[in-house]
């Protein structure tokens, strides 16, 4: 089996856990819920800290569901997070989406959020999550699209971070702009049966615009994603702080309106 070989481009720093931390199965996971029943069997690939993870787990109950992660460090995370709520019927594992450590057939729900934008050859990945889920299941993929990031009002230094961006991210071996290519790869993969759906998030109360450009004013400048924009030559610090300032500036908008627009893919197994 092939190997990890992109590099995550947010890494795990506090603003970004901010943002995976907000993630629940109703706002990032809606087009699974209704192929869940209980006692059913879920993988959870990519799990992050653990929110929608605990989420599956309470509608597949009594079934198990088994999440796994690269990072031990974010796994340990999650595993506190399923503690805090009383959920007991999730397992954890560190793992690698192109070579999961599981038999063929082990899983009646495969399930993934934000990974294959991440992942060095989505095509292996979803094939490997095919080989692991049971005839008569389901694999689901949900993932953002990032050049169709929509924003008023126009920012034009925003639109230089998106392009840094999305540079960035396939520097470090991903395709940031996923969603528009989960029923591709979907079908490269071998999945003849394929439901495309897409659904969005959107940012336009105060509140959600405090908190949206909060944490990419942060993580623009201060997590692992900055690290690697100006170690790869793709931009320097005082870029990014230029783009910090002009999140913090859409966010002070009154009329301030973002929406993140992505893809899902149901594949029937």
């Amino acid at each position: 089996m092939p190997k990890e070989t992109a590099v995550y481009t947010h890494g795990h720093h506090e603003s970004v856990l901010r943002s995976h931390r907000w993630r629940t199965a109703a706002n990032s996971a809606a087009y699974l819920l209704p192929e869940l029943r209980p006692g059913q069997d879920l993988l959870d690939v990519g799990c992050g800290p653990g929110t929608i993870t605990a989420d599956l787990a309470a509608l597949v109950a009594p079934g198990t569901v088994t999440a796994v992660d690269a990072s031990q460090g974010v796994l340990d995370t999650a595993r506190d997070s399923a503690r805090a709520r009383g959920v007991d019927n999730v397992r954890f594992a560190v793992a690698d989406v192109h070579a999961l450590d599981f038999p063929d057939d082990s899983f009646d729900v495969v399930h993934a959020h934000q990974v294959l934008q991440h992942v060095g050859d989505p095509v292996a990945a979803l094939r490997e999550m095919r080989r692991v889920c049971r005839p008569g299941g389901v694999v689901a993929a949900r993932d953002a699209d990032y050049g169709a990031f929509t924003w008023f009002p126009e920012v034009p230094v925003l639109d230089a971070w998106q392009d840094v961006y999305r540079t960035v991210a396939r520097a470090n071996g991903g395709e940031p702009d996923a969603g528009r290519r989960l029923v591709s790869w979907a079908r490269r993969a071998g999945f003849t049966d394929v439901t495309a759906t897409a659904t969005t998030w959107c940012f336009a109360t105060p509140e959600e615009r405090a908190w949206w450009s909060g944490l990419w004013a942060d993580r623009t400048v201060a997590s692992a994603y900055a690290d690697r924009a100006v170690d790869g030559g793709h931009t320097t610090r005082e870029r990014l702080t230029e783009f910090g300032e002009a999140w913090r500036r859409w966010g002070a908008e009154e009329d301030g309106w973002f929406m993140v627009p992505h893809g899902e893919i149901l594949c029937r197994v």
